[in-house]
């Protein structure tokens, strides 16, 4: 009886003494890489709206109507193609009239009702934009402006800066390995982090201009877009020579 438990009581500590081996911390060097790759942009995102006020909300419609399908023959007239036209918004609201007392005997008055339509327009030929902005507000665009410079694919952008990110996370490892004194080791892992896509840019100038003023192509400067990709990599210490 005893000798079947003392047999007992080792077989449960071998697997655990192997667990608690197992848990231990190996040695690793976990760095971070960064890696960025700037290209300039083949295409813009604009959204234009068209604001038309009347005293009823059908005359405000129609209104409205009428200058957004302007504004939409236009579009398609200097070479933009249905696909990239979308409304990205309608609206219809009253505007009020608030007494100047505070007594509680009047009440707000509807005297108008403001229509704003909004219009989504990718502009694949990016020498156009100043051109179609001008031209936007001669036809009726009164609001909106905002422009997205984009490229189309950006996935050799990405991979260029995927590609920095690596070779940035292999430097600093082998730096701490040879400040350490340690052999660089495998790969155990890695794992990457894209920055956001670039930001829009919100263009002014158009908003302050009116068709009688407006005296040429609206400036615009297209700049560059920085794709960034952050990459986490863990090495083993050991096992290998140091990565040349």
């Amino acid at each position: 009886m005893r000798l079947f438990v003392s047999t007992a009581i080792l077989a449960l500590a071998l697997p655990l003494a192997a667990q608690a081996q197992d848990e231990r911390p190996f040695p690793k060097i976990v760095v971070s890489g960064k890696g960025e790759a700037a290209v300039a942009p083949d295409m813009a995102i604009i959204n234009l709206a068209v604001l038309r006020e009347a005293e009823t909300a059908r005359a405000a419609l129609d209104d409205n109507n009428e200058a957004m399908a302007d504004v939409i023959a236009a579009m398609k007239e200097a070479g933009i193609a249905d696909r990239d036209l979308q409304t990205a918004g309608l609206s219809i609201n009253p505007r009020y009239v608030y007494p100047q007392n505070n007594d509680g005997t009047e009440q707000p008055r509807i005297v108008a009702y403001q229509v704003t339509n909004n219009l989504t327009i990718r502009i694949r030929d990016i020498e156009k934009v100043g051109e179609i902005l001008d031209q936007s507000v001669t036809l009726g665009v009164n609001q909106g402006g905002s422009i997205s410079f984009v490229n189309d694919d950006p996935s050799a952008a990405t991979a260029e800066a995927r590609r920095k990110a690596v070779e940035d996370a292999m430097g600093r490892a082998r730096t701490l390995a040879e400040a350490a004194g340690v052999t660089l080791g495998d790969v155990i892992e890695m794992s990457e982090r894209t920055a956001p896509p670039p930001m829009p840019m919100q263009e002014r100038a158009m908003m302050r201009m009116s068709a009688a003023d407006a005296g040429g192509s609206v400036p615009v400067e297209t700049g560059e877009n920085n794709y960034v990709v952050h990459v986490d990599v863990t090495f083993a210490i050991g096992g290998g020579e140091t990565p040349e």
